[in-house]
This record gives structure tokens, C-alpha cells and sequence, in this order.
């Protein structure tokens, strides 16, 4: 399974690529970030994410395409950007009929780290290592795109296909699993 990851912004977007192959072990494909000029209009910008997004969707093919959720942030203008990118990712994925994932920046350092308050450096430094990569991805976008893509592969019905149930999961996906859903009971939102 090729899993894309997308952490949204207008100015940078990240984009991750791994595959999870058997037993959901994952590995790199690629990782880049999609820029635009914070000095072009927004409607250029947006244009210039779409089209960035499409390329690398059309070159790797992924068989799902894993999204930051976008949440309220204090700064106003950041979270519509994140919005608008998020959503301009979602358009590019569904025109090629790829199923979309949304999830959080909890959710992600979850998964990737078993702290949903993990802080960023943490998050980056496991990145790396679960990829086996020399060096950590930057800027931040990128590995926080990988991040993604890895927390769609590792999350409990990430990787499962037709029928598989969660008594196949191994018992460090049950434990993210549990500890996922007391995350949500507690309505943890931390930004990446």
C-alpha cells in the first residue's frame, strides 16, 4: 500500500511518501514540500499548491492519500490557509478517486511516538528511524507529512484490507489503539 501524506499550509505543504508493505512495515519513497509566494495573490498560491499536489499524485499513484485535520489555531489567517490547502489536497485526491484520511496532530504523534503530546523534535527523530532514513526530513512540513502517511499505515484499520479485524492486530497496535481512543475521550488538540 502507498500511502501519500499531506501536511497543509499555503505558504509550504509536505508531502510524505511510504509504502507499508507486509506485516505494515513501512518504507521511504519520497518527501518534498510544495511552495508557494506569500507575495502572490491567494488564488495564485492555491493554484500553484493544486498543481504541485497533482504532480506528486500523479507520480506515485498512492493507494490513499493521508491529510493533517485542519483545527482552530489562535492565528486566523494560518488556519484558513491550512484550510483552503487542506482542502485543495482533498479535491486533487478525489479527481483521482483515491480514498482520503484525515487526521489529527495527536493522532499522528500517537502513532508515530505513543505520546499524543509528543513534541516536534520527538516526532521528527522517530520519523527517521522508523524509515530508516540518515538524516531527519526538513523543513518540518516534510517530516511532518511523513508522519502522516506513517500514522495512516500504523493505525489500527490503516493497513487492514476486506475484512481483517482488530484480534489481527499485534499487541502494539491494540495498545495505540486503546491508547487512541482515550486520547479522543480526553479531546486532546495539539498542533504538530
Amino acid at each position: 500500500m502507498i500511502i501519500l501524506g499531506v501536511d497543509p499550509g499555503l505558504t509550504r505543504c509536505g508531502v510524505g511518501v511510504v509504502e507499508a508493505g507486509a506485516y505494515r512495515r513501512l518504507s521511504f519513497i519520497h518527501v518534498d514540500v510544495v511552495r508557494s509566494d506569500p507575495h502572490e495573490s491567494q488564488d495564485i498560491r492555491l493554484l500553484k499548491i493544486y498543481n504541485g499536489l497533482c504532480a506528486k499524485l500523479d507520480e506515485f499513484s498512492p493507494d490513499a492519500v493521508s491529510i493533517e485535520r485542519v483545527f482552530a489555531q489562535a492565528n486566523r489567517n494560518t488556519v484558513l490557509g491550512t484550510a483552503q490547502a487542506a482542502g485543495v489536497a482533498m479535491l486533487a485526491a478525489a479527481q483521482r478517486t483515491i480514498p482520503v484520511a484525515l487526521h489529527t496532530p495527536t493522532e499522528a504523534k500517537l502513532a508515530i511516538t505513543g505520546n499524543g503530546q509528543a513534541q516536534k523534535i520527538q516526532v521528527e527523530r522517530m520519523v527517521t528511524r522508523i524509515l530508516n532514513l540518515n538524516r531527519m526530513p526538513t523543513p518540518a512540513d516534510a517530516a511532518d507529512a511523513l508522519a502522516l502517511a506513517i500514522c495512516h499505515a500504523l493505525r489500527p484499520s490503516g493497513a487492514l484490507q476486506g475484512g481483517e479485524r482488530e484480534q489481527h492486530l499485534t499487541p502494539a497496535q491494540r495498545q495505540w489503539a486503546e491508547a487512541t481512543r482515550k486520547a479522543h475521550g480526553r479531546g486532546l488538540r495539539r498542533g504538530m
